[in-house]
């Protein structure tokens, strides 16, 4: 085969075979298909499309480019992904609430994407905790402790992180087809009996619009059902952060806040369970999402969610005491101050997306891949849209490396907030839910 003649096939508009694109797939992993070619590929697919058929088959053939893990365990191993956020911690609960309701949650995570945060950069604020363990710490933890939250590894989907490097400086990354395949490759790879996905919309998502978030959603579902994945999605708000706190430490306290029963924001509970119903269900593990419901928030009120999460860290290499002295453990800013608004009033609308940008500026994100993280900075209680501001009640309390950072991220998140006298129409937290 040549590849240059499936490239003009697919810019032509025609569709490319299974076994096509399993050769294109081969020659992205062993070097044989230049960069070039693979970056025509991708433009080709950006105009063109792919059907269903060929996102089934780039998805497995992406799989196939590596390891493909096999469980062998007493209940379902589950998963869940999400499209990504601002203030988005549900996995550090919501794995540990699933594994205290029978589940298996290998779940294997990224690092921050532009202005969202990554699942690992806020695991990287806990002391000790390794975040890519070798595949037999990995497997025992997840087997002992029922759940094990990681990075991927050098073998799992190796495919996919060399087109994805190629489609980044390309301007194909926004491909509904490609990122289907990205995402499900991994997943695919990780030998789950059940996944859930999370796609968000909204002014903190990359999927703007309700219509392009479920246009997402029923691709990823698809193809990961044509795969032989059972999937659901939910397609969840986005246009405010999800959660009070945004940050890589702060956002560590905040999930030991709501497993401990410290603090728990309704916006975060709602969706976490939301959630975690879909896991135990297509897992098998409740009959009904009202049963799952019910299973879920007893794991959370007696406790054994919170004693999964502690196991976890303490068996990855963590402290076996944070759960009990957060603050012993996550570093802290040495900045502490709050963000006033600039009049009194109701928040009517946020930009989400700039509150990321405001993050990353301080130092709890990348601007290039290079960068180092700074786990302390962020922001705590952020006022939601519909909440009231005024002198006594700021828009946020920012944690900074200094003074001067402090200042610049108190303007960014003024200028990310609107006030007005009147609270706007809430969105419904779960906008859809697609299952096949």
């Amino acid at each position: 085969m040549l590849p240059q003649e499936i490239i003009r096939r697919k810019r032509d508009g025609g569709r490319v075979s299974d076994e096509e694109i399993a050769f294109l797939v081969r020659g992205m992993t062993d070097g044989s298909v230049g960069e070039g070619q693979i970056a025509a590929f991708a433009m080709a697919v950006f105009f063109r499309g792919m059907e269903l058929s060929e996102r089934v088959a780039l998805t497995r053939a992406m799989r196939d480019s590596g390891t493909v893990l096999a469980w062998d365990l007493p209940g379902p191993a589950l998963d869940k992904h999400s499209s990504g956020g601002v203030g988005d911690d549900l996995s550090l609960m919501l794995a540990p609430m699933v594994a205290a309701c029978g589940g298996y949650v290998p779940m294997i995570s990224g690092r921050g994407l532009g202005h969202t945060g990554g699942t690992l950069d806020k695991l990287d604020a806990v002391p000790g905790y390794l975040t890519r363990p070798d595949n037999d710490l990995f497997r025992r933890v997840v087997r002992e402790v029922g759940c094990a939250i990681i990075g991927q590894t050098d073998d799992l989907a190796p495919a996919d992180k060399r087109f994805y490097a190629i489609r980044d400086v390309t301007g194909t990354v926004e491909s509904l087809d490609l990122i289907t395949a990205s995402i499900l490759s991994k997943k695919l790879a990780a030998g789950l009996d059940g996944l859930v996905l999370d796609v968000k919309w909204g002014s903190g998502a990359f999927m703007a619009t309700l219509a392009e978030a479920r246009a997402l959603a029923e691709s990823l579902v698809a193809v990961a059902n044509g795969a032989g994945l059972p999937t659901r999605a939910l397609v969840t708000d986005m246009n405010e952060p999800l959660a009070p706190a945004a940050g890589n430490a702060v956002e560590v306290a905040h999930a030991i806040d709501f497993l401990t029963r410290r603090r728990r924001d309704p916006r975060v509970e709602a969706i976490t369970v939301a959630l975690g119903a879909e896991m135990l269900t297509i897992g098998g593990l409740a009959g009904s999402l009202d049963e799952a419901r019910g299973k879920l928030g007893a794991a959370l009120d007696d406790g054994r969610a919170a004693e999964v999460f502690g196991r976890m860290v303490a068996a990855l290499g963590g402290p076996k005491d944070l759960l009990e002295r957060p603050s012993a453990h996550l570093a802290a800013a040495p900045v502490v101050r709050p963000i006033q608004a600039p009049t009194a009033g109701i928040v009517t609308a946020i930009d989400t997306r700039a509150v990321g940008l405001a993050v990353v500026e301080l130092g709890g994100g990348r601007a290039r891949a290079s960068d180092a993280i700074d786990p302390t900075v962020g922001f705590v209680d952020l006022a939601g849209i519909g909440a009231r501001v005024d002198e006594r009640t700021p828009l946020g309390v920012v944690h900074a490396a200094d003074t001067a950072a402090a200042a610049r991220a108190a303007e960014r998140l003024v200028a990310a907030y609107r006030i007005g006298t009147e609270a706007p129409a809430a969105h419904p937290l779960v906008a859809d839910r697609i299952v096949e």
